[in-house]
């Protein structure tokens, strides 16, 4: 099928590519399905595009690349709402709020997106009793690998 988005504008995907969210996502709870698109060629940055809303786009990562100490449990309750089996089948990924210069870019380790990617389905959870905040920057971190 085709759908509009925000930074490749009309695209082919398949409905086996999307995922979703039973809940939403805070702030946008009547968006409930996505899929991921490349940003850039590294793979690094993805595009976490609505499939319902062209203008809905969010810019995201795999926050271990960047914060290689980032940990959090999921609890029972998460895990059993997104069907998790086998721990392999969990993706992590948080958003990012891009700025200029993209060195003050940050990352929201308090609320990351955790995917079962054997069922497709996904959630914001919102971590409690955590260092993390709602922006890390990357890049300061990327450099201190």
């Amino acid at each position: 099928m085709e759908i509009q988005t925000k930074y490749h504008g009309a695209i082919e995907v398949e409905q086996n590519e999307f995922i979703h969210f039973e809940q939403g996502i805070p702030g946008f709870l009547d968006e409930k399905e996505f899929v991921f698109l490349p940003l850039d060629d590294k793979g690094q940055l993805l595009i976490m595009q609505s499939t319902k809303t062209s203008e809905l786009g969010f810019v995201v990562t795999n926050p271990f690349e960047f914060f290689k100490e980032y940990e959090f449990e999921l609890s029972d309750q998460d895990k059993e709402s997104l069907k998790v089996e086998k721990e392999t089948d969990i993706q992590v990924f948080t958003i990012l709020t891009v700025k200029e210069p993209f060195a003050e870019t940050t990352a929201n380790l308090l609320a990351p997106l955790v995917i079962n990617i054997a069922t497709k389905l996904a959630k914001q959870v919102i971590l409690t009793d955590t260092p993390y905040t709602t922006k890390h920057k990357i890049i300061q971190n990327a450099i201190q690998k």
